[in-house]
């Protein structure tokens, strides 16, 4: 977590996006697979979330779109929640695992609009057998959420022409 946080951190500091950082690591061996950071704005693209970079990137770097795949065994470690649109990629993706820093409701606290997420996503996810672990590191990753609100950073909200 502590990586995903920093991957976020100088994502804020770059200038380079939102405040968002996500990793794949091996399970087994803790090995980095990829990581990504918020893109959003640098790609012009609504999908290029921190999760989704990481998890497409972890997807190229294995030849295989399914990261369970000859029995690999893959964790996703993103600094916050995952949005509605990040939780939809989760059980496709083929990891075993979702370790999360912040809250969504952090991030909405500062002014994301994270969607419309079931309320028993963890359980839904469970039942697909991925385990969810939320609010490691949450202090620091809210830390991140902050400092970019006080940047002016770009809220992305639908409608909100960003």
């Amino acid at each position: 977590m502590t990586f995903a946080v920093e991957l976020a951190r100088r994502n804020v500091a770059a200038g380079t996006g939102g405040p968002f950082g996500a990793a794949v690591f091996d399970l087994e061996s803790g090995r980095l697979v990829a990581c990504g950071v918020n893109l959003v704005e640098a790609a012009a693209c609504s999908a290029a979330h921190a999760e989704i970079v990481a998890l497409t990137l972890a997807q190229s770097a294995r030849g295989e779109w399914n990261l369970g795949a000859g029995g690999a065994r893959s964790v996703l470690v993103s600094s916050v929640e995952p949005c509605a649109m990040c939780l939809g990629a989760i059980p496709w993706s083929g990891v075993v695992a979702l370790e999360c820093g912040a809250a969504a409701a952090d991030a909405e606290a500062i002014g994301f609009d994270e969607g419309d997420k079931p309320a028993a996503w963890i359980k839904s996810l469970g039942a697909r057998g991925i385990a969810v672990s939320i609010g490691i590191l949450r202090d620091e990753a809210t830390a991140v959420l902050r400092e970019y609100q006080r940047s002016g950073g770009a809220l992305y909200q639908p409608g909100a022409g960003i």
